[in-house]
């Protein structure tokens, strides 16, 4: 465990450089492509393995242009009907799918299993960071959305494109951390998707947040109002983005002797990992993170603090105008009748276990909950874990197939 002064030491890397994209960029104009020469893209990357891939756009009803990619079939062509939808986590992007390559990364094995495998990007991600008015380099209502905008606009156009796309009528959905977080908007303020899901399984899931154990997360929340002000003051709108000094300080300095012991220590406090799955070195800095606005982070921070599954909290007069009550409504959980299937672990600092199960008994249609065998499994081996393929995947395989 690291001494108080390296947590201090990473929490000043992660406020000052993190924070900072804002003054950062490499680039301009309304299209968000990375400008460096060795940066490959989920398109480049799947086209590169000799898979067939789409680069779908796709508009929300307000406006926000979104980047999806599509393997319709693996290699040997073989198609069993189904449709699969994969849905990143916070600060990640559909390349999480793909990564690793065949064998080794969800995307390209279900496509092998014969699935019509579609990836979505949500607002203001790499990928998804256009508007068909709003510029996010200079309008800082690009930036005014938070989980429940991604919940009720993006997933559900994403859902609704896919099926006038295939002639489907439902897809496979495997959220991993807000990914999940985002379906349980969905379900719960938009019942009719319901129908629309064959099956969900939820990989980490982010909803209840009471016994969250990473402790520089926990910092972060105690100091919500300290961030909400320092986001207000500096005119930070966008986190995380990925571009500029990040990846570059991330690059030079995580790889050498001291650098990788800091980055994994700082990793392991924020998601909890296991060395034997991943290191530092696994994490794909070229790709993650990707961005999101500020408010999605608020509205995470708000979660741990009020230990509540709820809209974004604008304060007492702020939600009284937004929502006519003083404090922001509840997510119905029990309006989420699609069956669900949790995949979880005990070493994850985001998602602890007492958290998933609360949500799984809350559930009205809950299938099956799995928890790893792997004591130190963390948040990220779910995608970035060196045995993902034999714990997490044949398992989604599995569950798929009993449909």
């Amino acid at each position: 465990m690291l001494s108080a002064n390296l947590v201090s030491i990473g929490l000043s890397i992660v406020v000052s450089r993190f924070v900072s994209g804002k003054n950062n960029s490499d680039f301009s104009g309304f299209e968000h492509s990375p400008s460096k020469v060795w940066w490959k893209s989920t398109i480049d990357m799947i086209e590169d393995e000799n898979y067939p891939v789409e680069n779908i756009y796709i508009t929300t009803p307000d406006g926000y242009i979104l980047n999806i990619h599509r393997i319709p079939h693996g290699k040997s062509g073989r198609n069993n009907g189904e449709v699969a939808y994969l849905q990143h986590g916070a600060f990640c992007s559909s390349s999480d799918w793909i990564h690793f390559g065949p064998k080794n990364s969800l995307g390209y094995i279900l496509a092998d299993e014969g699935y019509d495998v579609w990836m979505g990007n949500t607002r203001g991600n790499t990928y998804s960071r256009n508007h068909t008015i709003l510029n996010p380099d200079t309008d800082v209502e690009f930036w005014d959305y938070t989980l429940h905008e991604m919940g009720v606009y993006d997933i559900p156009t994403i859902i609704d494109h896919i099926l006038e796309k295939t002639g489907t009528d439902g897809v496979h959905y495997v959220g991993h951390s807000q990914g999940s977080t985002v379906f349980y908007v969905m379900a719960s303020m938009k019942p009719e998707y319901n129908e629309r899901i064959k099956t969900h399984i939820s990989l980490a899931p982010i909803v209840y947040l009471s016994h969250l154990k990473s402790p520089i997360v926990r910092v972060l929340a105690a100091s919500e109002k300290l961030f909400s002000e320092l986001f207000r003051r500096a005119g930070v709108h966008e986190l995380l983005p990925n571009r500029g000094d990040l990846v570059t300080i991330a690059k030079e300095v995580c790889p050498s002797i001291i650098g990788n012991v800091l980055c994994q220590n700082i990793l392991y406090m924020l998601v909890g990992f296991s060395p034997k799955q991943m290191n530092f070195n696994r994490v794909p800095l070229d790709h993650m993170p990707a961005g999101t606005g500020t408010k999605v982070f608020m509205h995470f921070i708000q979660e741990i603090k009020s230990k509540k599954f709820c809209q974004y909290d604008y304060g007492r007069s702020g939600n009284m105008k937004k929502y006519g009550q003083t404090s922001p409504p509840n997510y119905d959980l029990k309006k989420v009748t699609a069956p669900v299937y949790i995949i979880y672990s005990e070493n994850d600092m985001l998602d602890a276990t007492e958290d998933t199960e609360e949500l799984f008994e809350e559930l009205p249609n809950p299938q099956e909950k799995l928890l790893l065998t792997d004591m130190l499994w963390g948040h990220l081996d779910f995608l970035y874990g060196r045995d993902a393929p034999k714990f997490v995947y044949n398992e989604i395989v599995r569950i798929f197939s009993q449909q």
